[in-house]
């Protein structure tokens, strides 16, 4: 039987990371691609603010090739999905019939996700859909893989989680009302090492920084802000 062409829609976390060792363990897909969007401006993860340089010898260690939607600053929703859609059908005439996501339990994203690329003839399949968030990190950690949080949101955790493994520890630490996995954007991770790597993503850590995002006009919202780690590599 042969396998399904698929892409990987690529954080560089680790939801990410599980779902993918989830989905090459069960034979069922050829994952060809890891895609991932950047900030083409700062040469960083969106969102997650890990350089560029450091996904790349990521992807390296995995040893899957990849592929990144490159946005500007401040992309509005419809130049982002004008963008997201040229890569999709790049995937898709490439002979991808399939993409992966790690979402565990957003159904409105996974709602948007569905009706977005289904109009490109892409399927979506989401691994993790609906399992217990702790019992996923716990799974995480006993396959062995090793990440660091790079991202914090305030209003959840202080700056002091920002830097730190994700262990035991770390997710006893956590308030009530985070979730294990920080699948309301309460955190983000980078994932050095593990189970999928062929060799370990080597770096120190650098600063941590704030950065506040304006709330949108209008909004009853405060401004809001984040802490990220930066994340250095090391070259050996």
């Amino acid at each position: 039987m042969s396998r399904l062409q698929a892409y990987m829609n690529w954080s560089g976390g680790k939801d990410s990371a599980l779902c993918l060792y989830r989905v090459l363990q069960s034979g069922l897909y050829n994952v060809s691609r890891l895609l991932t969007s950047v900030n083409a401006v700062h040469d960083r993860i969106s969102m997650h603010g890990v350089r560029r340089s450091l996904l790349q010898v990521q992807a390296a260690a995995i040893g899957i090739p990849l592929t990144t939607i490159e946005l500007p600053e401040q992309p509005g929703m419809q130049e982002y999905e004008e963008m997201m859609q040229q890569k999709v059908a790049e995937q898709r005439n490439a002979g991808c019939t399939h993409a992966i996501f790690g979402d565990i339990f957003l159904e409105d994203l996974k709602l948007y996700r569905q009706q977005k690329l289904a109009a490109s003839g892409i399927n979506c399949v989401f691994p993790l859909w609906k399992i217990n968030t702790l019992q996923l990190v716990n799974e995480f950690i006993a396959a062995g893989f090793k990440s660091i949080i790079v991202c914090v949101n305030e209003q959840y955790l202080d700056a002091s989680f920002c830097g730190r493994i994700i262990d035991h520890d770390f997710i006893s630490a956590l308030p009530p009302n985070v979730d294990p996995c920080g699948e309301h954007g309460e955190f983000h991770s980078f994932v050095f090492d593990g189970p999928i790597f062929k060799t370990p993503v080597n770096f120190t850590k650098g600063d941590v920084v704030r950065k506040t995002y304006a709330a949108p006009a209008g909004s009853p919202v405060p401004d809001y802000g984040f802490y990220f780690c930066d994340l250095l590599p090391l070259y050996t």
